[in-house]
């Protein structure tokens, strides 16, 4: 029987992680070696097609573009993972570090990156295994509410306007039904808008 989640997440996986784009990465080949090491009988994971074309990767209809005229859609990945006799199921954007995969650079690699992926953080969220990689992986100081009503940084701003431009929201728009600009926007509004780009989007 696998410990309790508690226990599980005192473990260390550290040791065991592979760094990538800056951040500690869990193999999914090792997060399941750890699971059985510690009390699980079972464990896997299968891919969960899409309903519409019974295809691994899911795709949204929307088509966007860029600046460069590179296509792009939102494309996720589902799964189901067991442990023993626990079932869960995880669906996630299918990303190149921060950055969403493009039409004319997806490929089988990146649905199976995607895929172990979500494996990891799925058992990190439900077991405790490898938790504590995630809070530092999600904590962004972008995303901190500022404790006063100050002005944004030049920095702060720059992250917003990059992630509009890239996901194709119009920032001013956006600041004009706030009844602000990017002059009178405040560092907490920002903060606001960054977290509600990063439910959205992934990011």
């Amino acid at each position: 029987m696998l410990k309790s989640y508690e226990e599980m997440r005192k473990i260390d996986v550290t040791p065991y992680c592979e760094e990538r784009d800056g951040m500690a990465y869990l193999n999914w080949a090792k997060c399941i070696d750890l699971l059985h090491e510690n009390g699980a009988e079972k464990v896997y994971w299968v891919p969960i097609p899409d309903e519409k074309t019974g295809n691994s990767l899911r795709m949204t209809e929307a088509v966007f573009e860029d600046k460069n005229k590179v296509t792009n859609r939102c494309y996720e990945t589902r799964i189901k993972v067991v442990i023993d006799d626990q079932e869960y199921e995880f669906q996630s954007p299918v990303m190149n570090g921060s950055n969403p995969v493009k039409d004319n650079s997806m490929s089988q690699q990146r649905v199976w990156n995607s895929m172990c992926r979500s494996f990891v953080k799925c058992v990190a969220i439900h077991t405790g295994l490898g938790f504590n990689l995630w809070l530092k992986e999600e904590y962004n100081p972008y995303m901190a509410m500022p404790t006063e009503d100050s002005k944004p940084s030049k920095t702060q701003l720059k992250v917003l306007e990059d992630m509009c431009e890239k996901n194709h929201v119009n920032l001013d728009g956006w600041l004009i039904r706030q009844e602000r600009t990017r002059d009178t926007v405040t560092a907490n509004e920002v903060a606001k808008m960054l977290r509600a780009m990063q439910e959205k989007y992934g990011e």
